[in-house]
């Protein structure tokens, strides 16, 4: 089970380089990055829907909806923020150092979230290996974005 999990990560890791260029190629036709980027989260609601339909999935509770933290409504902001920058800064740093840098900052965020145990994750302290993780990931973001 764990590596078809490890497999889903980087396959969702490889979709990210594609969705950037189909998202790049629709600002371009469509000359505005927030109407590519709504027109991505329409397309992507529309495939949700047909998904839930076609797997007979059932609504939420009322109740189950009231429980839903404050903060956790704001997945679908953060989401189209990550659409609408990468809309704006691919074509113009290119895919790798714009997935370098974005992938960086996953990291980084990721750490301390892991740490704290935040949002529902489980703890994972900050360790030398993590921190040795980190400045080598870094290290090679300078290389991409210096060399590309």
């Amino acid at each position: 089970m764990q590596t078809m999990l490890y497999a889903l990560a980087f396959t969702a890791g490889l979709v990210l380089t594609v969705q950037v260029g189909v998202n790049a190629t629709l600002r371009a036709c469509l000359g505005n990055p927030v109407m590519a980027a709504l027109t991505s989260f329409l397309v992507g609601l529309v495939g949700l829907g047909l998904f839930l339909v076609l797997t007979r999935a059932s609504l939420p509770a009322k109740a189950a909806l009231s429980a839903v933290p404050l903060w956790a409504w704001a997945g679908g902001l953060l989401g189209a923020f990550y659409v609408a920058s990468t809309i704006i800064v691919g074509p113009r740093l290119g895919a790798a150092a714009l997935l370098a840098l974005s992938v960086l900052g996953q990291l980084l965020a990721s750490l301390v979230v892991d740490h704290f145990g935040w949002l529902g994750f489980p703890q994972h302290a900050i360790s030398l290996p993590r921190l040795a993780g980190a400045v080598l990931l870094f290290a090679g973001v300078l290389l991409i974005v210096r060399v590309g």
